[in-house]
C-alpha cells in the first residue's frame, strides 16, 4: 500500500472525563452525565482520607444494591478510575458487580499507565489522560512533554479505543471498529484495519507503522486519509507520515526521518 492521501473525512470528538472530586467526596458514587452513567472512584491518595480496595468494593456492592438506582437495564457505564491503580482482576471485578445489574462496563478513564494497560488487556477502551495537578501548567507554557508510551499486548477488537498522551505500542493486531488515538506515534507490531490518528494533539511530525497496513482511515495531526479502494498485491511493514502533499505511505525499509525534514517530502 504506497497510496497518497485521499479524500479527508471527520473524526468526531470523544467526551472529556469530568474534573476530580474533593477528598470530601472520596467514596463510589455513580453519576448520569450527558446521557452517559459514570462511575466514579475515589482517588488513590495517601491520606487519612484513602480508601482501599477492600473497602472500595464494599462501597460499589453497596451502591448497586441500593434502592434508588436512576439507569435502565443495558446501561453502558464509563468508570472514572482517576488515579487509582487496578489490575486485571480488579477490574474484571467490577466488570461482573456491573454485569449482575444489567450494566456494561464499557470504558475506563485513568491517569495511571498500569491501570490503562489493565484495562486495555481485557478489551476496555480506555483512556489515559494526563493527571489533574498536570493540568495548572503556565499559561505561556508552549510546549509540552508527552506522556511514557504505552504498551498493551492485545487485540484492538471493533467498538474498542485507545486514548494516550503518548506514544501507543500495540502487540497485536487492530480489528476494523478499532480506534487508536495518540498525542504521539502509533506502532501496530501486527496489522492495522481500523482507525489510527497519531499527533492527536496537533503534531504532524508523528507517524504510524504497522507491518501490514490496511486501515479504515488514518489521521496525522490535522491531516486525514483513507485507504484505496484496491488494496496492493503484496504487504510489507509500512509507514505513514505527513509530507507536503498530505499523509504518504512507503515501506519502512525506505522510509527515514530524513525526508521529513526536506521541504518537498
Amino acid at each position: 500500500m504506497t497510496s497518497d492521501s485521499s479524500p479527508v473525512s471527520t473524526v468526531s470528538a470523544l467526551p472529556q472525563p469530568p474534573a476530580d472530586a474533593a477528598h470530601s467526596n472520596s467514596q463510589v458514587r455513580f453519576k448520569s452525565e450527558g446521557g452517559r452513567l459514570l462511575l466514579m472512584l475515589p482517588p488513590e491518595g495517601e491520606s487519612e482520607f484513602a480508601v482501599s480496595w477492600g473497602d472500595l468494593w464494599q462501597q460499589l456492592k453497596q451502591r448497586l444494591s441500593a434502592g434508588d438506582r436512576f439507569w435502565q437495564p443495558n446501561t453502558s457505564v464509563h468508570l472514572i478510575a482517576r488515579d487509582r491503580l487496578l489490575d486485571v482482576r480488579q477490574l474484571q471485578s467490577i466488570d461482573e458487580a456491573l454485569a449482575q445489574e444489567q450494566l456494561c462496563l464499557k470504558r475506563v478513564y485513568t491517569s495511571r499507565r498500569q491501570t490503562a494497560v489493565a484495562a486495555a488487556t481485557v478489551g476496555f477502551s480506555v483512556e489515559q489522560h494526563t493527571p489533574v495537578a498536570h493540568l495548572n501548567a503556565p499559561a505561556e507554557a508552549t510546549g509540552q512533554a508527552l506522556a511514557e508510551p504505552l504498551y498493551v499486548e492485545t487485540t484492538v477488537r471493533s467498538g474498542m479505543e485507545i486514548r494516550h498522551p503518548g506514544t501507543v505500542v500495540v502487540l497485536g493486531d487492530v480489528n476494523p471498529g478499532g480506534s487508536i488515538v495518540a498525542d504521539g506515534d502509533i506502532v501496530v507490531w501486527g496489522t492495522l484495519r481500523g482507525v489510527a490518528h497519531a499527533g492527536a494533539s496537533g503534531n504532524p511530525r508523528c507517524l504510524i507503522m504497522a507491518l501490514r497496513l490496511e486501515p479504515t482511515q488514518l489521521r496525522i495531526g490535522e491531516q486525514l486519509a483513507r485507504a484505496p479502494e484496491k488494496p496492493p498485491e503484496q504487504f510489507y511493514p509500512e509507514v505513514a507520515y505527513v509530507a507536503s502533499e498530505g499523509i504518504r505511505i512507503t515501506r519502512s525499509a525506505d522510509f527515514s526521518k530524513l525526508r521529513l525534514l526536506a521541504p518537498d517530502a
